[in-house]
């Protein structure tokens, strides 16, 4: 089984919009047959993530901090939970554990983890597709500043390939997909 580790926050935010496309992704992940990886929480965004895949009878593995279990509530519904003891473990193990990555919208740690996987592929450290799911708009900022790093030469034009960017879900499941039926995630 394929896992997509998705990276989102443990808030929902103010627009109802995302935690119900949170849901309705989760969703659309378990009924292909995939496995989610996620920071744990039953809260938030990724709480709605998991829940949605746990709907569609798929697989969900969590990896929750020991001290953010208190905070983000790990979410104790789901198949695998590791509480584990540090922040950089938990992101080692998403990292390792999973076939692509999917970044939607989120706080600073959904920033962190975002910054870091793109960071490790531009590096060579891996060669998992990644997708940015730009939903309404919030990773505008993000996608700008990239553009900008580029243009002074911080950062080369090529590199902006190490990442897929869509606009929505049907988006996002076409370029799952598309990248399934590829050689970046055959078996």
């Amino acid at each position: 089984m394929k896992k997509i580790c998705v990276f989102t926050g443990a808030a929902s935010g103010i627009n109802p919009l995302y935690k119900d496309a949170a849901y309705q992704m989760g969703q659309m992940i378990g009924s292909r047959g995939l496995g989610l990886v996620y920071g744990g929480g039953k809260m938030g965004l990724m709480g709605a993530v998991a829940d949605g895949v746990l709907a569609a009878n798929g697989r969900v593995t969590g990896i929750i901090p020991q001290f953010l279990d208190n905070v983000e509530v790990g979410h104790k519904g789901v198949t695998d939970l590791h509480i584990i003891d540090s922040m950089h473990e938990r992101k080692a193990m998403m990292y390792d554990i999973s076939d692509a990555f999917v970044i939607f919208p989120g706080g600073l740690g959904t920033l962190d983890e975002t910054m870091e996987i793109i960071t490790w592929r531009q590096l060579g450290l891996h060669n998992k597709p990644i997708i940015i799911v730009n939903l309404n708009g919030y990773w505008d900022s993000m996608l700008i500043m990239f553009q900008n790093i580029i243009e002074q030469g911080f950062m080369h034009h090529g590199h902006a390939g190490h990442f897929h960017q869509v606009d929505d879900l049907d988006g996002l499941m076409d370029k799952l997909d598309q990248l399934f039926q590829s050689d970046h995630l055959q078996a």
